[in-house]
């Protein structure tokens, strides 16, 4: 059993948390002793020097053997701040401020990229980033931050340039302490608990132009829409994982086998979709098409909790609160980000029709 396998089952399973608003911080600060913040980040700063595919089997064994979609959530959401955002696009400066931190678990980072009413469209977006002699001074408003209420520095998208009646983009270190930053709660989802998400409001928030990561004008391009896939391809993972937790659980009340060997087969090559699909962040020169793979992983998962409903009725009562919540998550997590999904969906199908 990996470190990560071993955590969940000893720390996280059977403790409720995907039935709690309160973050278990408790929690938090174990995976910190346990080393588990250094899997997919670089050795030369702290981390075990892995790669995107050990963050996609730790968010697997994490969902799979502790059963809460929102805590691996969090914590993968940590490992790419550090893997992607800054490991990606920071200044060797900002690396060796920052990498070893998170990787350690002594800081938390949060993007914040979409805005109240805008999602994270960039014809809506708002909030600006106005050059002042040496500094920027950002303005606006930020929402769906997750890890937003642990974090000790944020990652603000902010329009810093209109070319042509075109948002050009950066992006911002923000500290917490900054003055003129107010991090604010949102309403609960009733789902992905207990992930804790937060808005955030700037008002005049002065930051040193050397707080920039990555190039100026260029981030939502070159960083936050690149970053869908990614969160897609390592999130894949994730959700094999939890659909094995209630495939587990059904299959411990359940004597159709038929049934079960069929969840069985889908898992299996859920599993290896996801897993290709990850390994490919790692290699970029790898034919194989990401984006096919977890829009299969998606579909197969929708067709499995279907299936899932039809055994929930014979499970143990003991059982059941932990997997109608599992349930309630994959349910919910189908439905985030519908519209970009359903253009790659479009784009997929239309490699069909050009062949």
């Amino acid at each position: 059993m990996s470190a990560m396998a071993d955590f969940a089952v000893r720390h996280v399973a059977g403790r409720g948390f995907a039935a709690s608003e309160e973050f278990p911080h408790d929690v938090w600060r174990a995976m910190a002793e346990a080393g588990l913040f250094r899997l997919g980040l670089p050795a030369r700063f702290g981390g075990d020097g892995g790669g995107y595919a050990d963050i996609a089997r730790g968010e697997h064994e994490l969902a799979a053997q502790g059963g809460c979609v929102g805590l691996a959530l969090s914590w993968t959401g940590h490992q790419l701040v550090g893997r992607y955002f800054v490991g990606g696009f920071g200044s060797e400066a900002q690396k060796a401020a920052l990498l070893p931190r998170l990787a350690s678990g002594g800081l938390t980072m949060a993007v914040a990229i979409s805005e109240p009413g805008a999602g994270a469209h960039p014809k809506h977006l708002r909030t600006t980033a106005t050059r002042d002699d040496e500094d920027f001074v950002l303005d606006g408003e930020k929402a769906y931050v997750t890890n937003g209420p642990l974090s000790d520095v944020f990652i603000v998208l902010a329009i810093t340039a209109v070319e042509d009646g075109r948002k050009r983009y950066s992006a911002f270190l923000v500290p917490k302490a900054t003055p003129g930053l107010e991090v604010l709660p949102m309403e609960p989802f009733g789902a992905l608990r207990p992930s804790p998400h937060c808005r955030l409001r700037l008002t005049g928030c002065r930051v040193p132009a050397d707080a920039m990561l990555g190039s100026l004008n260029e981030a939502y391009e070159a960083m936050a829409l690149p970053f869908r896939d990614v969160e897609d391809a390592v999130g894949a993972s994730g959700s094999v994982g939890i659909c094995s937790f209630v495939a587990r659980a059904l299959a411990a009340a359940s004597r159709d086998e038929s049934a079960l060997g069929e969840i069985a087969a889908s898992l299996a090559m859920m599993r290896q979709a996801a897993q290709a699909a990850a390994a490919t962040l790692d290699n970029p020169s790898d034919p194989v098409d990401a984006g096919a793979l977890t829009i299969g992983v998606r579909l197969e998962a929708a067709r499995l909790l279907e299936r899932f409903a039809s055994l929930r009725s014979g499970i143990d009562p003991a059982a059941a609160c932990d997997v109608d919540l599992a349930l309630g998550d994959i349910a919910f997590s189908q439905s985030i980000a519908q519209g970009p999904r359903q253009v790659r969906l479009a784009r997929l199908g239309r490699t069909l029709l050009t062949r």
